[in-house]
């Protein structure tokens, strides 16, 4: 990977339509699922998302065994599948975004206030 590559998200890019690639192959309630699993674990990306591709990967790699297998969605994923995509993306206690975002508008305001009290 260059640094071009890297600084201008191409990589990324290039990963994602890998991805897509893969999912197309899919029967089309593994691509249902696809869907929802990344819906599901997009809260739990940085800013650029670049942590999640690894997860995305086995879980994709996942769904193409399960589906080359010939088994039913609900034996490779059981029934929640947004629970599913929280444990991929680090557990029920995973941060999101919005809780970055909280905790950093909490410590500004409490620094802002602290400046006002004294």
């Amino acid at each position: 990977m260059s640094f071009w590559d890297t600084i201008t998200g191409n990589d990324l890019t290039r990963q994602w339509q890998a991805f897509e690639t893969r999912a197309a192959a899919l029967p089309a309630d593994y691509r249902a699922a696809w869907e929802q699993i990344k819906a599901h674990t997009a809260p739990y990306a940085d800013f650029t998302g670049r942590n999640l591709t690894p997860i995305m990967d086995s879980a994709l790699a996942l769904l193409e065994e399960g589906a080359a297998d010939e088994l039913s969605l609900g034996e490779v994923l059981g029934d929640d599948i947004a629970g599913f995509a929280a444990a991929l993306a680090g557990g029920a206690g995973a941060r999101t975004y919005r809780d970055r975002w909280r905790e950093q508008l909490n410590s500004n305001v409490a620094r802002k206030l602290a400046r006002l009290g004294g």
